[in-house]
């Protein structure tokens, strides 16, 4: 696994801590333990399967379908990341 470059500079955590090895944990079918380790995994692969197929689809609403995926996607990442120094 790549190491966090933040985390052996500055010895804190960054946003992203986690997302590799939730992505391992959902490759190995650990669906829990992949939210677990980095509960924006699933908005993520929500809004990127969105973001891929929403080309090829043409809905009327997809600028705003986009946009509410990205804030939520960024609002768990930001929760999670406060949170962590809890």
């Amino acid at each position: 696994m790549l190491p966090c470059f933040t985390k052996q500079i500055f010895g804190v955590d960054c946003p992203g801590c986690g997302l590799q090895r939730s992505a391992l944990f959902l490759f190995k079918g650990e669906f829990v333990e992949a939210f677990k380790m980095y509960p924006a995994i699933y908005p993520m692969i929500i809004l990127f399967s969105f973001l891929v197929f929403g080309k090829t689809l043409k809905l009327k609403y997809s600028n705003v379908i986009t946009n509410v995926l990205m804030v939520t996607t960024v609002g768990v990442i930001l929760i999670n990341y406060v949170l962590k120094f809890k």
